[in-house]
C-alpha cells in the first residue's frame, strides 16, 4: 500500500485541497513507519523539506482523537516557533475537527481554560511551561497528559548535549510516569548527520532499540561566496557595508552577525545607506531584546512580503524553523561558533523545492576568515560537532528535586528518592550522592524536614516562587527601553548602559536620557549627535575538529574558488607566516615560535582544552596569555626545552579536585555558568567544572600526542 493510501480520508482530502503533486521523500518514509509501528522515530532532513507534515500526517491519521484527553503533545524550544507551527497544525486539524491549543506564558488564557474543561486534541508547549505546570499545578499534568499517544519534539538537535536537553529528558520521564500507557516520540531535526549523533539521539529518547532514525539524504545545492574586509571590534568597515548593501538590495535577506549589538549596527547602517540612495526601507533587527510585538511584525511582514524585498539582521532567534517565507540569501558576518549553527542558517534560504541556498560570508579578521573556511569545508564533509553528554547532571538534579518537592507540597524522603532514582536521566548518580545533595539543600534552608516529610524551606521559597525558577539558566537583568511612552525593547544591564550614551535597538540609534535603576527602565530619544554606540558579545566555545581543520588549511596549498581576491591574499599571508614551521602531520604537530622575548605556542585545539591547559600552566606557575580566537599562548620566562619538559612532566594522575575546590573557595563566581550548580556541595561543583568548563581528559590526551615544531626562519605575527 502506498504512503498516501495509508493516510485517513480527511488527511488525503487535505493533501488534495492543497494541490500537492506528490509527497516529499521524508513524508513517504515517515508515513509508512509511523502508521504501522509504535516505535520512536527521529526524522532528519534539510530545512523546509516538510518534516512537520511528515510527523503530523501519519499521527493525525493514526490517533483516535475521540478518546478523552490530550493525545499529542508538541514540544518546541521557542515560543515563536510554537506560534508559527500552531497555524500549520491547526490548518491540518481543521479537516479532522481536532482542537489545537498553545500553552506558554504569552498564550491566551481563554484557550487554556477551554482545554482544562475539556482535555482533547493537540497541545503545543515549551519545556519551561511544562515545568511550570509540574511545579504549580501538577494535577493539570495528570488531567491533561495521562492519555498521550505521541510527543513530537521539534528542533530536537537544539536540545542535544545541553542542560536544557537533560531537563527535557527528565520531564519526558516524569510524563511517562503519569501516562496510562507508553507514548511514542517523534523528533524532528535538520542538522544531525554524524553516526555518533544517531546513538545520542536514540539514547535521548529512551531505550535505543525502540528508536529508528529516518533520514532524507537528498543534497541541497548551495552557492557560497566568501568576502574579506579588514575590520575592528567596535565597528564594521564601511566598504563591507556598501558591498553587502549592493549584493542584497534586490533580495529577501537574513543577515546573521554574532552579537546583538552588531545585529543592530548592521540594520541601522544598511538602512542609512538605503535611505541615501533611494532604496527600500524594509531593514529590520530581530533578537530577544527587541520588543515582542515588533519581532512578530517583522516575522509577519517577511512571511507576507511577496512583492517587497526586505533585510532582517538577526541572532539565532531566526536560526530555527520559524517560517518567514521565501528567503533568497543568507549572510553570515564572521565565523559561526559551530557547524550545526551554520547548517541551520544556510538552510533558511532557497526553501522552495529545487531552489539552491545562497550564502554570503563576510569576514573582518584573518582568524575569523580561517575559522569560517574550516567550518565550511567540514560542513561539505558532512561533519558536525560531537554531542557532549553529562552523565552526572548534578545541577539539573538540584533543580528537579526542588521542582518535585514544590509540586507535591511536601514529600517523604523515601518517595523523593524513588522519584529521582526512577528517572533514567539520573541513573548514573548514586543513591548516596542524591542523599548527600538533599542533606546539603536542607542545610541551605532550601528544603526543610518535618518528620519524614520534606517541604520547601524559607530560602527555597524565595527561589521556587520566582518566575525565573522555570528556566535552567540565570535570567539576565533587563531594563525596559521606552521613548515617549512607547516600548522599544529591552537591554541587559552592561557597562554601556549610562546616561547620554548612545545605543542600538530595533534598527535605530537612541540616546539614553534617563535610567531608573529601581524600576529597571531606560528612557531614550532618537540620537542626533552621531556618536557611535558600543556593544559587547560573549565568545562561544569552538570544537577541536574546527581548530584542527584551521591548521590543515594553513599547511595545504589548496585554493578556494568561493573566496574573493582579498580573502585569498589573507589566507596566502597566513600560510607564508606559518611556512617557517615544517608541519607534516596536522593531527599531532603544533607550531612553537621561539624568540628572545617569549614563546608563541599555537595550540589549534578546542576552546575547552585551551582553558584547561592555561589553568594547568597557571598551577605550574608558567606565565601565559591565551588568545583563544587565534589559538595562541604567549609564554614568558621559559625556553622551548623547558616548556616541553614541563608539559611532558604533568602528572596526569594528580587529583584535580583539591585544586578546583580551592579555586571555587577563592573564586565562587567560577560556577556561575550553572544556575543551579552553586547550590551543590563544593565537591559536586568541582565535578561540574571538570565536565562543563574544563576538559582535563581531552587536554591530557592532547598533550600525550603533542609534538612541537619550532620555527626555522623569522616569523611575524
Amino acid at each position: 500500500m502506498t504512503a498516501f493510501n495509508l493516510l485517513s480520508e480527511p488527511i488525503r482530502k487535505y493533501i488534495r485541497d492543497k494541490k500537492w503533486e506528490s509527497l516529499r521523500k521524508i513524508q513517504e518514509a515517515a508515513i509508512q513507519k509511523i502508521i504501522t509501528t509504535d516505535n520512536n522515530y527521529v526524522l532528519i532532513s534539510r530545512t523546509a523539506s516538510g518534516k512537520t507534515e511528515a510527523a503530523f500526517l501519519p499521527i493525525l491519521s493514526k490517533v483516535n482523537f475521540k478518546e478523552p484527553g490530550v493525545k499529542v503533545l508538541y514540544i518546541s524550544p521557542l515560543i515563536a516557533l510554537i506560534n508559527d507551527q500552531f497555524i500549520r497544525v491547526e490548518n491540518l486539524c481543521e479537516y479532522l475537527d481536532v482542537p489545537v491549543t498553545k500553552w506558554h506564558g504569552e498564550a491566551a488564557k481563554g484557550a487554556k481554560d477551554r482545554l482544562l474543561k475539556n482535555p482533547a486534541g493537540i497541545v503545543l508547549i515549551t519545556p519551561e511551561s511544562l515545568e511550570a505546570m509540574f511545579v504549580n499545578k501538577p494535577y493539570n499534568i495528570k488531567h491533561l497528559f495521562s492519555t498521550l499517544d505521541y510527543i513530537v519534539i521539534d528542533e530536537i538537535h537544539s536540545f542535544l548535549g545541553s542542560d536544557r536537553g537533560t531537563h527535557l529528558q527528565s520531564l519526558l520521564n516524569r510524563l511517562q510516569k503519569v501516562n496510562v500507557k507508553r507514548f511514542s516520540i517523534v523528533g524532528l531535526s535538520a542538522t544531525v548527520s554524524d553516526a555518533n549523533q544517531y546513538i545520542e539521539l536514540k539514547n535521548f529518547l529512551g531505550d535505543p532499540k525502540d528508536t529508528t532514525i529516518i533520514r532524507d539524504n537528498t543534497p541541497k545545492p548551495i552557492n557560497a561566496v566568501f568576502r574579506y574586509f579588514e575590520g575592528s571590534v567596535n565597528t564594521l568597515p564601511l566598504p563591507l557595508l556598501k558591498d553587502l548593501y549592493v549584493r542584497t538590495r534586490e533580495s529577501k535577506v537574513l543577515i546573521f552577525p554574532n552579537a546583538r549589538g552588531r545585529v543592530e549596527e548592521v540594520a541601522v547602517k544598511l538602512k542609512q545607506i538605503s535611505e541615501r540612495v533611494g532604496g527600500h526601507k524594509n531593514y529590520f533587527s530581530h533578537h530577544s531584546s527587541v520588543d515582542k510585538e515588533v519581532r512578530e511584525y517583522v516575522e509577519f511582514f517577511a512571511k507576507n512580503s511577496t512583492l517587497q524585498n526586505f533585510c532582517i539582521s538577526c541572532t539565532s532567534t531566526l536560526e530555527l524553523g520559524i517560517d518567514i517565507g521565501n528567503v533568497d540569501e543568507v549572510v553570515q558576518i564572521d565565523a559561526t561558533h559551530s557547524i550545526a549553527s551554520l547548517i541551520q542558517r544556510v538552510g533558511r534560504s532557497g526553501r522552495r523545492e529545487g531552489k539552491a541556498s545562497n550564502l554570503f560570508l563576510y569576514a573582518t579578521d584573518k582568524w575569523s576568515l580561517l575559522q569560517s573556511l574550516a567550518c565550511w569545508l567540514l560542513y561539505q564533509e558532512q561533519y558536525i560537532e560531537p554531542i557532549a553528554i553529562n552523565e552526572k547532571p548534578y545541577d539539573v538534579l538540584v533543580y528537579q528535586i526542588l521542582s518535585i518537592v514544590k509540586g507535591t507540597s511536601g514529600i517523604s524522603s523515601s518517595k523523593l528518592l524513588e522519584e529521582i532514582t526512577g528517572n533514567s536521566v539520573f541513573s548514573k548518580i548514586k543513591k548516596e550522592e542524591i542523599e548527600e545533595i538533599i542533606t546539603h539543600l536542607i542545610t541551605l534552608d532550601f528544603l526543610e524536614k518535618l518528620g519524614n516529610e520534606l517541604i520547601i524551606g524559607i530560602e527555597g521559597e524565595e527561589v521556587v516562587n520566582n518566575r525565573d525558577f522555570y528556566s535552567l539558566f540565570e535570567t539576565q537583568i533587563f531594563f525596559k527601553v521606552s521613548s515617549n511612552g512607547v516600548k522599544i525593547g529591552e537591554l541587559p544591564l552592561s557597562p554601556q548602559i549610562r546616561k547620554n550614551e548612545n545605543i542600538y535597538l530595533s534598527a535605530k540609534i537612541w540616546s539614553i536620557i534617563d535610567i531608573d535603576f529601581k524600576a529597571k527602565k531606560i528612557e531614550v530619544v532618537p540620537a542626533k549627535d552621531g556618536n557611535k554606540p558600543t556593544f559587547f558579545g560573549n565568545p562561544a566555545d569552538t570544537a577541536y575538529r574546527i581548530r584542527e581543520k584551521m591548521l590543515e588549511i594553513l599547511i595545504s596549498k589548496e585554493g578556494y574558488d568561493f573566496l574573493d581576491e582579498m580573502g585569498c591574499e589573507v589566507i596566502d599571508d597566513l600560510r607564508k607566516q606559518f611556512s617557517v614551521f615544517t608541519i607534516s602531520d596536522f593531527k599531532t604537530e603544533r607550531p612553537l615560535l621561539t624568540s628572545n622575548e617569549h614563546l608563541s605556542f599555537y595550540s589549534f585545539t578546542s576552546s575547552k582544552i585551551n582553558k584547561t591547559l592555561q589553568f594547568i600552566l597557571n598551577q605550574l606557575e608558567v606565565k601565559s596569555i591565551l588568545h583563544d580566537e587565534g589559538c595562541l599562548f604567549e609564554i614568558e620566562g621559559h625556553s622551548s626545552t623547558e616548556l616541553q619538559i614541563i608539559l611532558k612532566g604533568i602528572d596526569r594522575t594528580q587529583n584535580m579536585d583539591k585544586i578546583l575546590i580551592e579555586l571555587l573557595e577563592n573564586n565562587p563566581e567560577f560556577i556561575d555558568f550553572s544556575k543551579w550548580g552553586k547550590y551543590l556541595p563544593i565537591q559536586y561543583q568541582t565535578s561540574l567544572l571538570k565536565e562543563k568548563y574544563f576538559d582535563f581528559e581531552g587536554c591530557y590526551a592532547y598533550l600525550e600526542r603533542l609534538k612541537f615544531v619550532e620555527n626555522q626562519l623569522e616569523f611575524s605575527n
